[in-house]
């Protein structure tokens, strides 16, 4: 009986380790999406952008560690960009996406990182059309997030003043469209979507349009 008993002991600290061990090697990353609307603004506001706008976006993710289907995705950039037929705030309106992996990626990794993309936010991000190389530039700092894909789109994201979007949460519309931990409204100095297969090219500057934030798949 006290074998038996050990055994189940031992057993059930493999499998804790286990966890844990698993729990140790999450996807993870910085994420910033930048939007044709104001994600943070008065009521009449947002409801005159709802039947107007705010059908596109572009997003940014840059991966810092974890791997996905036994690929490793340390220091992999990626971007999109989504359109649909209405407003994004529209859970039911069919999204379409074009993803752009970084080149200094490798083929397995952007295999992986568009398969990790439709198993974990196809829900909210759309299906993915369209799956392209080309650089991607992703710069995160205190101050400000800088994303870059020559021929495709870019967006500068800062946070905003002190923190309003959360000393007034009744004022945050959307919630992202990737999942993302401790989020925050950004400030878009600049943000556009200049060439692709999706949509028209757009153009968006000095507003609250933008969610930042950690993801962990």
């Amino acid at each position: 009986m006290k074998a038996l008993i050990t055994s189940a002991v031992l057993g059930l600290c493999a499998l804790s380790i286990g966890a844990v061990s698993t729990n140790s090697k999450k996807i993870t990353g910085d994420y910033v999406e930048a939007r044709t609307a104001s994600v943070f603004a008065g009521a009449c506001h947002y409801n005159g952008e709802l039947v107007t706008t705010g059908r596109d976006a572009i997003m940014a993710w840059s991966f810092n560690g974890g791997s996905f289907n036994g690929v490793d995705l340390a220091g992999v950039k990626a971007a999109a960009s989504v359109t649909s037929d209405a407003s994004l705030g529209d859970e039911h309106a069919a999204r379409k996406v074009e993803l752009v992996v970084d080149t200094q990626a490798t083929s397995a990794q952007a295999t992986a990182v568009a398969e990790l993309l439709k198993e974990k936010v196809s829900a909210k991000l759309g299906q993915i059309v369209a799956v392209r190389r080309a650089p991607v530039s992703f710069a995160h700092t205190s101050s400000q997030y800088a994303v870059k894909v020559d021929g495709f789109a870019s967006m500068t994201v800062s946070p905003m003043p002190d923190n309003a979007c959360c000393a007034q949460p009744n004022l945050v519309w959307y919630s992202p469209l990737s999942p993302i931990e401790n989020r925050k409204v950004g400030y878009t100095s600049f943000a556009a979507y200049t060439a692709g297969s999706l949509g028209e090219p757009w153009q968006r500057e000095s507003e609250n349009s933008a969610f930042y934030g950690t993801f962990a798949f």
